[in-house]
């Protein structure tokens, strides 16, 4: 039986050519891109899996809560934090730290590179967390002092193959660094990534040895059935063991929680997180777009099913006849939703393998062919199959196995409807979801936009920023490298400090002289010297600028924020701060307010800022003139070369480097935009399709208008009319739709574009152009046909 129904249905396949094609065309295309959607699901919900004790492995973070300030949350804890959990907390079975070491340079003989992703860890690091070793002793890698384990892509980075271990690499301040260690590069699905990792017994044995500073990640890996919750509770005691004598004569009340690391990607929301974070809100948006895409396929095929089932009632009814159950005719059509599935899947390969690459590009992910072949792949993809021809196929195969045989015999079904509402019905949810999708998308892609271009408080265009990092005293090197940038006419402005916007900055406690008295409060602040404002084009707005090595000790710069944060109004000139518990009666005085400026992204508002001055710091901005760019970098690389023989030329541009903070939501933005344009084209094709069919249906109508004259003219109103109300009714459902969901996304972002009509009239308008384009386009065709062709027959 199954092979004659198999057979019956490609013989269907095979009368319908063109609405089979469109069948599959709008199935292969919804089945590609859900398909693409569930791979980058998958991906983001695998972070950190791959460690094999990953149920186990928590990340303590810090809940930090001042006076008069929402709770801080931080994904960093003190340095002793870890030796005081293994040592207190019989839960607890190993206890490790990463410590970021910022962007470090190595050298193998003349080779010098810098690398960003250096970590200090414990030696336990490999007992805790899953890497694969190519050479050396995981149990013994890290346990030396001035001993290091290199990623493969480190590995070969510096000696062009992983044969490297009891070799070494020298830092530039001329500490020799021993190869212990080579591994397989993490996991781009991993929290935090690194490509060189230094023991900890390289620090000094006195190495931030107090419960005061903050700035590393703490792990611990518990015992087996340990109750986190408990667990939880069990360290609240710590604030008062280790640190109340510190804290608690600021008003600073903190706890610790305990962070499962499966959760880190997706769910955390502390600050100083090592990684770029993913977000469950995607996820969900994501997921219903993969739906939303095959059920609109499933949509689609319903439409031409039930659309064509005049054609296909004398068949039934024959069937019906001849002694066919109704289960059996059920089980045809079921066969043939879930064939064309099969078909559209098999199509659908081959288009994954095209634009994988495109995809991956776009994404920022590395999902390769081979994913395709995986055994929860193909789960997946035998899921897809099931859904789409039970979805696709069930309204069809119960609507017209239910078809009375005498009726169809008598040719009563021949020309009648063939269930129009349902169908109106089923175009009206492809229309809404349609202009969902394409209202997201409009709003997304203003809000990205307007976070490019918005007015930072400061000029981060043509800004070159090059790092001097060394563990040496360089600070004479960089005053005669600015100096002989200050006599390249291409070079407009030249500073230096300890950070720019976009990076991150110190977090200290301050007493601070306020409107109500001398507060003790945390503010961000870093050191700048005479120029930087200048070249980053920040404005003063009260007071006046640094002006050298006068300001060192005693002057300071703030932000507007912090003017209006402390009560200081009008009278903030001469207002002192000074560090927590210094009575020498020194303080730091306030000569200038500049006004207020970005540090962070627009992620985050607008904090208090304190600016020191420091002059000759590590990191270098050039202001370049626009014109020929590449030829003054070639010159600043030979100056460059001749300041710092000992250092690599590395240096990256302000504005990049700032908008990279919006990398991840750019690259959902691009993939939102790719799919909702999908899913038009899918609608399309639909659309395509049903209005040939219900054109096809009415051309004897048509024909006899034309022959009692009517006009083209007055024909295509006649068949616009009801598509026109179909995309009205669209509208009432999906613009609120599109408004609950776009506020709540907008209000994530301090600085947003707010709601406005734009988005909802155009799209209602690109969806009603597509419609009446294919409806006059068809409504056309088959009025400008030979009318005595279609009434050949009557």
């Amino acid at each position: 039986m199954i092979k004659n129904l198999l057979l019956v249905a490609l013989r269907n396949f095979k009368r319908d050519k063109s609405y089979s094609l469109l069948n599959i065309l709008g199935l292969t295309i919804g089945i590609t891109f859900s398909l693409f959607l569930i791979f980058y699901i998958k991906d983001e919900l695998s972070y950190d899996r791959y460690n094999e004790k990953a149920n186990r492995i928590y990340r303590i973070n810090a809940h930090i809560k001042e006076a008069d300030k929402d709770t801080m949350r931080w994904a960093v804890t003190p340095f002793p934090m870890a030796p005081a959990l293994a040592n207190d907390y019989p839960e607890v079975e190993e206890a490790v730290r990463f410590i970021s070491n910022g962007k470090v340079m190595y050298k193998n003989g003349d080779l010098r590179v810098y690398e960003d992703k250096v970590f200090t860890a414990d030696s336990n690091l490999f007992r805790v967390f899953t890497y694969k070793f190519i050479g050396g002793n995981p149990l013994t890698a890290l346990k030396d002092p001035k001993s290091m384990v290199l990623t493969r892509s480190a590995a070969k980075k510096f000696f062009g193959n992983t044969n490297c271990v009891g070799k070494s690499l020298e830092n530039a301040s001329g500490d020799v660094y021993k190869i212990t260690g080579v591994i397989e590069d993490v996991p781009k699905n991993s929290h935090i990534l690194f490509k060189i990792l230094i023991s900890r017994s390289s620090l000094p044995a006195d190495f931030a040895n107090s419960w005061g500073g903050f700035g590393f990640y703490t792990y611990v890996l518990l015992k087996p059935n340990t109750n986190v919750a408990n667990f939880e509770k069990k360290m609240l005691p710590m604030y008062d063991k280790y640190l109340s004598s510190i804290f608690a004569q600021y008003n600073i009340k903190m706890r610790f929680g305990a962070q499962p690391i499966t959760s880190i990607h997706l769910h955390s929301d502390m600050a100083n997180e090592p990684e770029e974070l993913g977000s469950m809100s995607y996820i969900y948006i994501f997921s219903a777009v993969a739906f939303f895409m095959l059920l609109i396929a499933c949509i689609n095929y319903m439409n031409l099913t039930t659309a064509r089932s005049a054609r296909r009632a004398k068949e039934i009814g024959i069937r019906k006849v001849t002694g066919s159950s109704k289960l059996q005719l059920i089980s045809q059509f079921l066969i043939e939703s879930t064939l064309t599935a099969v078909f559209a899947l098999i199509l659908s390969f081959g288009l994954i393998a095209l634009l994988l690459p495109t995809f991956n590009s776009l994404s920022g992910k590395f999902i390769s062919f081979e994913t395709l072949l995986k055994p929860g792949t193909i789960l997946i993809m035998l899921g897809v199959i099931l859904f789409v021809g039970i979805v696709g196929g069930s309204y069809p195969a119960f609507y017209l196995s239910k078809f009375n045989p005498v009726s169809v015999l008598k040719g009563s079904l021949s020309k009648g409807s063939s269930n129009v509402a349902l169908r109106r019905i089923l175009v009206v949810v492809q229309f809404s979801v349609s202009m969902i999708m394409l209202i997201c998308t409009w709003i997304v892609y203003d809000q990205l936009k307007y976070l490019r271009n918005k007015d930072m408080g400061f000029n981060k265009e043509q800004v070159l920023v090059a790092n001097a990092n060394s563990n040496n005293d360089i600070r004479s090197k960089i005053l005669a490298f600015k100096n002989e940038m200050r006599s390249n006419p291409q070079v407009l402005a030249v500073s230096t400090s300890q950070a720019v916007p976009g990076t991150g900055v110190n977090f200290n406690l301050f007493t601070i002289e306020s409107k109500n008295g001398w507060v003790d409060k945390g503010v961000d602040c870093y050191a700048v010297d005479e120029d930087y404002f200048k070249t980053l084009g920040m404005k003063i707005v009260k007071g006046r600028n640094f002006t050298g090595l006068s300001d060192t000790l005693r002057s300071i710069i703030v932000n507007e924020n912090m003017v209006k944060e402390f009560g200081w109004a009008e009278n903030a000139m001469g207002k002192r701060i000074k560090f927590p518990g210094d009575t020498s009666g020194n303080y730091f005085e306030v000569v200038g307010v500049v006004k207020d400026f970005n540090q962070k992204s627009l992620y985050n508002p607008i904090t208090p800022l304190i600016l020191f001055y420091a002059p000759n710091n590590n990191s270098i901005q050039l202001k370049l003139n626009a014109g020929n760019i590449p030829q003054t970098i070639a010159g600043i690389e030979g100056k460059w070369r001749a300041a710092f023989p000992e250092l690599p030329f590395q240096y990256t541009f302000l504005d990049q480097d700032f908008n990279s903070q919006y990398a991840a939501d750019q690259k959902r933005g691009k993939i939102f935009t790719a799919f909702s344009i999908s899913t038009i084209l899918i609608t399309c094709l639909g659309l395509l399709g049903l209005i040939a069919f219900t054109t096809q249906q009415r051309q004897k109508e048509i024909s006899i208008r034309k022959v009692m004259g009517a006009k083209a003219g007055q024909l295509v109103p006649l068949m616009t009319k009801n598509f026109v109300l179909l995309v009205g009714l669209s509208c009432l459902i999906a613009f609120p739709v599109a408004w609950y969901f776009m506020d709540k996304w907008l209000k994530i972002f301090p600085y947003n574009t707010g709601l406005s009509a734009q988005p909802f009239i155009l799209s209602a308008i690109v969806v009603l152009i597509i419609t009446l384009m294919t409806v006059i386009f068809h409504t056309l065709k088959a009025a400008f046909a030979n009318p005595v062709k279609s009434l050949r027959t009557e």
